[in-house]
């Protein structure tokens, strides 16, 4: 993979090789749409002693790009786990499952964050040779 670097934090949930193996593929992802990616820092998280049934999961993504940084927080919206958490037979929190979710939705803000980025850097090239 191109990225420099990738370092993937957990906190206050299992470490989990797939996650990871996910998380990793899905920055070579982005790579695919914009190879000048420096290096990549993903944390997820669980909120410590959050208070409501479901115990939402949190992503945040920060993208070195060479002159930018793009940073992605991913939050559910509130009661998002609390509802899906209470449609579960058996009650148990199912956090890797709402990992892959977060992990899914977050890394689609920073595709079209990066798609964004590159538009804002042709126009630049194309301002700087219509000089």
């Amino acid at each position: 993979m191109p990225t420099r670097s990738v370092q993937i934090s957990v906190r206050n949930m299992d470490h989990s090789p797939a996650l990871e193996n996910e998380i990793r593929s899905r920055v070579a992802w982005l790579d695919s749409f914009c190879p000048g990616i420096a290096g990549c820092r993903v944390v997820l998280a669980v909120p410590h002693r959050h208070r409501r049934r479901g115990r939402p999961v949190h992503l945040r993504i920060e993208l070195s790009l060479p002159g930018e940084t793009v940073i992605v927080n991913h939050e559910p919206a509130a009661g998002a786990a609390a509802q899906a958490a209470s449609h579960r037979r058996d009650g148990s929190e199912d956090r890797h499952k709402d990992a892959y979710v977060a992990i899914s939705e977050a890394f689609d803000v920073a595709r079209r964050r990066l798609g964004d980025v590159a538009r804002r850097q042709r126009r630049r090239q194309h301002e700087l040779v219509a000089r």
